[in-house]
């Protein structure tokens, strides 16, 4: 009869697709147990709703049925708890209970559909405009497996814990509060690579038990796509309001469409609009280039029913700012122009005094 040990060898050649790692260094395999040609052991899946599920139990059990000996095999699914996901995921800090208050007057999400759109800039300069006009801020950063919040601000990990066990976000060099999920890894170059039930949890994790103390707003800086990410957010957030993020071609205004009317279907106001990329003006000669060829700007605000609230050129010295750490420091026309549309549309008191 083949030994346990041979079991667990073999079992070790079953590769989770997505993680890159075979099941037995996962810690996948449990309670291993043999009985007369019989093998019976539990897999524990990252989460209950893994869609790799039949996938992963079928080749554990073909190739365990292979071994001599072996006349039949019982594999009975399972899941990990979230400590052993957070392992797996190389998440250091454990997560403390849920918050059941919450001071935050408006939640403001910032969503393209689209890739490559600077939805992340955006929201940055955003925030950056509403603190330079004395609100309290935060960015609550929904981009799971490519964070950028984090670089543009220059800040780093790791966070700490309140007194009443949720994480405090960091604060930037203003005072703007962020969370995301590169504040939390021990290495900040270390790839995310989760499924979508799990960056869904991580995001209402980050909402529900994070100190984020009083703000005015805070900005979600969603993922592309209108997939399982932005839903959560939408659905499980109480969103006040959505900013949508273009750029000038076709291409960008057909995607950002499908983007307006999952918001449509799913009722979350869109506040507005923000055109990214619109033009470069060399600095040598003064003469602008519209690099993405002609807007289509009018057929995102006609679908979207929403104003116009920004057009924000590219900039080579924005550019290198973010890229230093330092959006702060941006002194461009555009950064109060994105706040006061905002403000506009969603006005709230100025909280006076910081907690």
């Amino acid at each position: 009869m083949t030994t346990q040990t041979e079991i667990m060898e073999t079992l070790a050649q079953v590769m989770d697709p997505e993680l890159h790692r075979n099941i037995v260094d996962l810690g996948m395999v449990r309670d291993l147990e043999t009985n007369n040609g019989t093998v019976r052991f539990t897999l524990a899946l990252t989460v209950p709703e893994c869609p790799l599920r039949d996938q992963l139990l079928t080749e554990a059990q073909t190739a365990v049925s292979t071994l001599p000996g072996v006349e039949s095999v019982h594999v009975t699914p399972g899941s990990m708890t979230p400590e052993e996901r957070r392992a797996v995921f190389g998440i250091s800090s454990q997560l403390p209970p849920k918050s059941t208050r919450k001071q935050v007057k408006k939640v403001i999400a910032v969503m393209s559909g689209k890739g490559g759109v600077g939805k992340s800039l955006v929201t940055g300069l955003l925030a950056v405009g509403l603190k330079q006009a004395g609100y309290q801020v935060g960015i609550l950063d929904a981009d799971i497996t490519g964070p950028s919040i984090p670089k543009l601000f220059g800040a780093h990990g790791p966070v700490t814990e309140a007194e009443d066990g949720r994480l405090r976000p960091i604060r930037s060099r203003t005072g703007i509060k962020l969370m995301s999920v590169n504040l939390l890894l021990e290495d900040e170059t270390q790839a995310v690579i989760w499924r979508g039930p799990l960056i869904s949890q991580m995001i209402t994790q980050f909402w529900q038990e994070v100190d984020w103390g009083t703000l005015d707003y805070l900005l979600v800086d969603l993922p592309p796509g209108t997939s399982d990410a932005v839903l959560t957010v939408l659905q499980s957030l109480p969103v006040d309001g959505i900013v949508m993020v273009t750029t000038p071609q076709a291409l960008a205004a057909m995607v950002v469409g499908k983007a307006v009317k999952m918001a449509q279907t799913v009722n979350a106001p869109i506040l507005g609009i923000v055109e990214n990329m619109v033009s470069f003006v060399a600095p040598d000669t003064g003469k602008r280039y519209d690099i993405f060829g002609p807007s289509h700007i009018s057929q995102v605000t006609t679908i979207s029913g929403a104003p116009l609230l920004a057009r924000l050129p590219l900039k080579s010295q924005v550019a290198a700012l973010c890229d230093r750490g330092a959006i702060e420091a941006v002194e461009e026309p555009e950064v109060e122009v994105l706040a006061k549309g905002l403000i506009w549309h969603v006005p709230v008191a100025r909280t006076t005094m910081i907690p």
